[in-house]
């Protein structure tokens, strides 16, 4: 196999071990659901965690919490996974673009069900070039075509949907987690 086998085998290796982070964004859950989240994310996570869960202003009877974590390549994969399936939640969960790796985000809400999107090294929603090439073709020379089908590919419909739900938390602490210098 030679030289470039074990180069390639070196890579898939440092892939798999590279450091991921990122946050989970929990707008809105039922209360008596609070738990199950908690439980669902320490799973994906391998550890218990513990979020600090607030009202939702947005929904009556609702509660929405903000998590910073840390693990492998591909952990945002694994919590979005974990949230999907409960109709009742509306979260964002994102993976910062690292060395060799992409970053992510996952959207959800009980109306548009899940919604992923690569994201580039400042968070930027980036679409590959077969969905621009697909999205001009479907619209032919029709200019609103083609920015409904933009801006399907960018999410739109997600964002526009839990925007009044990211308004309520801007009073969320913010916590650093590392330290500059």
């Amino acid at each position: 196999m030679g030289k470039s086998h074990l180069r390639m085998e070196r890579e898939v290796a440092a892939v798999k071990t590279a450091h991921a982070r990122g946050v989970i964004y929990v707008h809105s859950a039922p209360r008596a659901l609070c738990p199950h989240v908690e439980w669902a994310a320490g799973r994906a996570l391998g550890r218990a965690v513990n979020f600090d869960w607030r009202d939702q202003p947005v929904l009556k009877g609702a509660s929405r919490t903000e998590f910073f974590w840390e693990g492998g390549a591909g952990t945002g994969a694994a919590l979005a996974s974990a949230l999907r399936g409960w109709e009742h939640l509306r979260y964002e969960v994102t993976e910062d673009a690292g060395l060799g790796t992409d970053g992510s985000r996952y959207m959800h809400t009980p109306d548009l069900g899940i919604f992923f999107a690569q994201t580039d090294t400042a968070g930027n929603v980036v679409i590959p070039e077969d969905r621009i090439r697909s999205a001009m073709e479907s619209a032919g020379s029709d200019a609103f075509e083609l920015h409904r089908e933009l801006r399907l590919a960018l999410g739109q419909a997600w964002d526009d949907e839990l925007e009044p739900f990211r308004r309520a938390s801007q009073d969320s602490p913010v916590i650093w987690l590392h330290k500059v210098g």
